[in-house]
């Protein structure tokens, strides 16, 4: 289809990477961008960041009526705000920054993301940590749509449930706003949501398949396995 302008073995290759990083994020509570925005730029990196904050959307979408009942907005209202001017420097950045150096940033972003992801750190929950992972959040999160750790910094400490409740909710509203932001500033094309369309079954796939044998799989393998791979990609973005 000439709509697609890429190769069939570049898009089953997008495909393959968009359903792990679905089937992973349904599984552990984040990783679609994790693993998919290292790996999309090697392959494609017109889909990053639009494709990956429209599946977030669509996996948090699906995630969220399972833990509705433990989200509490009061807890990411601050971080909310904070997204707005980190959403407006996001943008500044895309628009202003040459590729190879948005590729060298969101190899960065990914290993921040992993090293949150294994060492977990702790951080005092206030509005002031709350306000400023808004803002780092709001920038990672509309260049490479990895707007989840600085969050994650804040939530180590939250019940499993609620961690992964407060972490749908809070993906719904920011991709919203991400989306909003980058239409704004002309960086959605019909190219991009005929692409999301085609790449759509992959993605459902994955989160179906992790809603039946994720219960199974030892969670630590699966995101070790995950960390792993996206890290190596994303050494790869910073040494090629």
């Amino acid at each position: 289809m000439a709509w697609m302008d890429m190769t069939p073995g570049t898009w089953w290759a997008c495909a393959g990477v968009l359903a792990l990083g679905a089937f992973v994020q349904r599984a552990t509570g984040f990783g679609l961008a994790v693993i998919g925005a290292p790996l999309l730029l090697m392959l494609e990196p017109r889909l990053v960041p639009v494709i990956l904050v429209l599946f977030g959307l669509t996996v948090s979408l699906l995630m969220v009526r399972h833990y509705w009942h433990d989200v509490s907005l009061d807890t990411i209202s601050v971080a909310l705000v904070g997204r707005l001017p980190g959403n407006a420097l996001g943008i500044w950045l895309l628009l202003a920054a040459p590729m190879v150096i948005l590729e060298k940033f969101i190899a960065v972003i990914v290993l921040f993301a992993v090293a949150v992801t294994l060492f977990r750190f702790r951080l005092p929950v206030n509005r002031a940590t709350l306000f400023i992972a808004g803002i780092l959040s709001g920038i990672f999160g509309t260049v490479a749509a990895i707007g989840g750790p600085p969050i994650v910094l804040l939530m180590h400490g939250f019940p499993p449930d609620r961690l992964r409740g407060n972490l749908a909710a809070f993906f719904i509203l920011t991709a919203s706003l991400t989306l909003a932001t980058l239409a704004l500033a002309g960086q959605i094309h019909g190219w991009h949501l005929l692409m999301a369309l085609s790449f759509l079954p992959a993605v459902l796939l994955g989160n179906a398949l992790a809603d039946k044998v994720a219960h199974r799989l030892d969670r630590r393998l699966l995101q070790g396995c995950s960390l792993a791979l996206c890290s190596l990609a994303a050494l790869g973005l910073l040494l090629h």
